[in-house]
């Protein structure tokens, strides 16, 4: 069984998109790391989850490819505060009561986390898929419009089944 670990932002859930939307709406100037790093940190992760679109039935693409006994899946995602952590596990649990959430600070790689070695990891980042591959990992391109950005792309979670 590989391990396979999924990206929530942007690969489960629309939040990057929802997020820039307030950021644009609170006048909050993206390229300050700062005034960025609060904006999540005090953000409304319960409130945000409940408004937020799931991307490209993002969750019945997990069942889909639990059922297949192919992958060991865990969710492996960047976090900015505790709220972050408890809101996203609530979500996960509520579908999927066995798959590990990771937790990642924003400060640290996802390699620093678990071993990239013989792993899969489909995120939307392609800095993180870098990373990944470095790693000694398989990095897959999750892009809700198929830009490829040299990576082995899908814009559904169960096409990973099509691209390996």
């Amino acid at each position: 069984m590989k391990n396979l670990y999924i990206d929530f932002d942007g690969v489960i859930l629309d939040t990057i998109d929802v997020t820039y939307k307030l950021i644009e709406d609170l006048k909050i100037d993206r390229n300050n790391h700062n005034e960025i790093a609060s904006f999540y940190t005090n953000l409304d992760w319960k409130h945000l989850l409940e408004i937020t679109p799931e991307i490209n039935d993002s969750i019945n693409s997990i069942k889909r490819l639990l059922e297949t006994n192919l992958f060991d899946i865990a969710i492996l995602t960047h976090v900015y505060s505790v709220s972050e952590i408890v809101e996203k596990v609530h979500f996960i649990r509520k579908f999927f009561p066995t798959i590990t959430v990771i937790p990642v600070p924003k400060q640290i790689s996802k390699t620093k986390m678990v071993s990239a070695k013989d792993s899969i990891l489909i995120d939307d980042y392609d800095q993180n898929l870098k990373e990944w591959q470095e790693a000694g990992g398989l990095g897959i391109l999750f892009s809700k419009k198929l830009k490829d950005k040299g990576f082995k792309v899908i814009d559904k979670l169960d096409q990973i089944l099509e691209v390996l």
